[in-house]
């Protein structure tokens, strides 16, 4: 089968091969996909770099979101799975191959059925985009009629989380960087964009807060935001973190003991297994209904990886970057 693979990490140009290697072998309990598109996330570009972690096996397939259609089964699998639509997630994680290939031997769990009329392009988008979105949003209980400040909002998962909050009966801020990621922001469903770099965005989310503050803060990087906490967070606020920009974070605080905050930190990969259903289901139920926009941004063949991972590494698309097989 074709796949790109690296076995050292450093800049993608330099590292990232595409070739023949041997295609899997389901084992028991797995399922094997036949992809049809391979998901690039900031994760896998800091993993072939060798950012967030050095190389842990002879030869890398990166990428763990994907979708396709199962073509074999391993014992204990239903064959009846063969022919099924499927989006996957953690193809990549603790494991030495992923999605960026013809094929991919994973758990069975990990292929998930697509919703009729979701096309594999949207399906490559999932898996850490949109279950870090859900979780995020919904991990310190119901939203309904709560201000919520979703930070980046033109990013893959700031995308998904805007819908889900807002799905949830949520008003929904945003911060931006410019007037275009604005009005993919607010075409999400976000009420208002705030452009961080032309703004006080303290001032603008009192302001549309009567002073108050938001409920909660859905965070990309706490390393480089936590300073804004005590202009943005209500009093009993919550901030939930998924992503760092460093290796510390200089919480205010006297801030946070006065007003009581609470700060989650989650790494969607490590989800429990109920967390994980929970997330799954819920995005699956708004592709189902035709509630959930997937934002492709860029799509190119599986020969041009090197040039998708840099269009991640430089943050010039605005939506996901996905690789066609």
């Amino acid at each position: 089968m074709r796949a790109a693979y690296y076995e050292a990490n450093g800049a993608a140009r330099d590292v990232l091969r595409v070739a023949e290697v041997d295609r899997p072998e389901p084992g028991p309990g797995e399922v094997r996909v036949r992809l049809a598109t391979s998901g690039v996330n900031p994760s896998d570009v800091k993993s072939r770099a060798g950012t967030n972690r050095r190389l842990a096996y002879p030869r890398v397939i990166p990428h763990s979101d994907g979708a396709g259609t199962i073509d074999a089964v391993g014992a204990g699998v239903d064959p009846a799975r063969v022919g099924e639509r499927v989006w996957v997630w953690n193809g990549q994680w603790r494991r030495p191959f992923g999605t960026a290939a013809e094929f991919v031997a994973l758990p069975a769990i990990q292929a998930v059925p697509l919703p009729p009329g979701t096309s594999f392009a949207a399906g490559a988008c999932l898996g850490i985009p949109a279950l870090t979105a859900w979780h995020a949003v919904m991990l310190d209980g119901p939203i309904a009629g709560q201000t919520i400040l979703v930070s980046g909002g033109a990013g893959a998962v700031s995308h998904y989380a805007i819908q889900f909050a807002r799905a949830a009966g949520a008003t929904v801020l945003t911060t931006v960087s410019g007037p275009e990621k604005a009005a993919h922001a607010t075409a999400a469903g976000a009420d208002h964009a705030i452009n961080y770099r032309t703004e006080d965005v303290g001032a603008r989310v009192r302001e549309l807060t009567a002073g108050r503050g938001c409920d909660r803060v859905i965070e990309l990087d706490i390393t480089a935001n936590a300073r804004l906490l005590p202009e943005v967070l209500a009093a009993r606020g919550t901030v939930v973190v998924y992503g760092i920009g460093g290796p510390e974070a200089p919480l205010p605080a006297p801030f946070c003991l006065f007003a009581s905050v609470t700060v989650k930190f989650f790494l969607v990969y490590e989800l429990t297994a109920a967390e994980r259903a929970a997330a799954v289901a819920g995005v699956n139920g708004m592709l189902a209904a035709g509630r959930l926009e997937n934002a492709v941004g860029l799509s190119l063949p599986l020969e041009r990886i090197a040039e998708a991972h840099e269009a991640v590494e430089q943050g010039r698309v605005i939506g996901n970057v996905v690789l066609t097989l």
